[in-house]
């Protein structure tokens, strides 16, 4: 369903020469040269030859986020401090404006798209796109949280939306999610993917109780016991124990990296999201920049899995997007400094030797 292109680095010592070959100390401005070298990498992918490659300046273009909202049956069953309800009315506190990712877009440069991938009671606007797939997930720990039909109708929705992104000329993609009960779907695949035990996966979410914690890690384990013969595939795995959100996500990040954008990865629930798309196809992975690790105990087990280092730790535990919102200017910093920042021998500087 999805054809990766695998990432070249034809360019490679290129780019790394040009890096060192900065005004600055070999290494000294640490992250961002890795994330400079990522996506100068992707973005040069189909630049003809070296020729062409000296001339060429990466840019992020029309970066764009994407919230995805999805509801999920568990909440009904003690895992949260708020009820179904609160995901509908925060879709339309996006929709006016209000909440901290429409903030942060604004502020930062990103353009915001809001899709309702299944919510209990949709939110009638034009900016919201209809990617339903239902009301709300049944209960994982109860049901298969929905059938494989339907992550597959979420992988092609998730397709013709980014698809569109991509013709329209973005080239930098991140997403968010709104769901209550997801960190425990979240932390349900995790521990499936992981094969770790519940309690090392889930944690507080947006800040239950310790008694609603030890409700989760029942609900989870309960979940894992009940689908133990759906876990070894992901859109299986997915069907089990996802969410209608998180199957948007996991479909549209395999849809970018197709399209050869880079994405942002926020927080936990979009990580899981990150875990299913590699298991799927591992060529994803190459197109992933985290952007952050979150409050979430199990975060930063689920980035150790992955190898990856976070450009970013604030102790945010919000979702939304946030976190990948608030990593825009370091990626925009890190192209900043290897398109413009003179060299020694533009300077007229001696060479530093580290």
């Amino acid at each position: 369903m999805f054809n990766i292109p695998t990432v070249t680095n034809q360019f490679g010592h290129l780019i790394i020469d040009k890096i060192n070959q900065k005004t600055k100390p070999l290494g000294a401005l640490g992250q961002l040269e890795q994330c400079a070298i990522q996506l100068v990498t992707l973005f040069s992918q189909k630049v003809a030859s070296e020729d062409a490659f000296k001339t060429f300046a990466p840019a992020i273009n029309k970066p764009t986020l994407l919230v995805f909202a999805g509801d999920h049956g568990v909440a009904a069953q003690g895992v949260s401090i708020a009820p179904s309800d609160v995901t509908s009315q925060m879709v339309a506190n996006f929709v006016s404006g209000g909440a901290a990712i429409n903030v942060f877009c604004q502020q930062l440069g990103w353009q915001l798209e809001v899709i309702d991938c299944g919510i209990l009671h949709p939110v009638t606007a034009p900016s919201v796109h209809n990617c339903r797939l239902g009301s709300i997930t049944k209960p994982l720990n109860t049901d298969m949280a929905m059938n494989t039909a339907q992550v597959l109708q979420g992988f092609n929705n998730a397709k013709q939306l980014v698809q569109q992104l991509s013709h329209s000329g973005c080239n930098t993609i991140a997403f968010g999610e709104m769901g209550i009960g997801n960190t425990t779907s979240a932390a349900a695949i995790m521990a499936a993917m992981l094969n770790l035990p519940a309690q090392q996966c889930v944690g507080k979410g947006t800040g239950v109780s310790d008694d609603i914690v030890t409700r989760k890690i029942t609900v989870v384990e309960q979940a894992l016991v009940l689908h133990q013969l759906h876990l070894a595939d992901p859109i299986s795995l997915l069907a089990a124990l996802g969410g209608f959100e998180i199957v948007h996500i996991t479909g549209a990040m395999l849809a970018a990296a197709e399209q050869g954008i880079a994405v942002v990865v926020d927080g936990f629930i979009c990580s899981a999201a990150a875990m299913a798309a590699i298991n799927i196809n591992p060529a994803v992975k190459d197109y992933l920049i985290f952007a952050h690790c979150s409050n979430e105990q199990g975060h930063r087990l689920m980035l150790n899995a992955l190898d990856v280092k976070p450009l970013l730790q604030l102790d945010l535990r919000l979702g939304e997007g946030t976190g990948a919102a608030l990593s825009l200017p370091l990626l925009q910093a890190a192209l900043g400094f290897y398109n413009q920042m003179a060299s020694f021998a533009d300077a007229g500087v001696e060479q530093v030797v580290s």
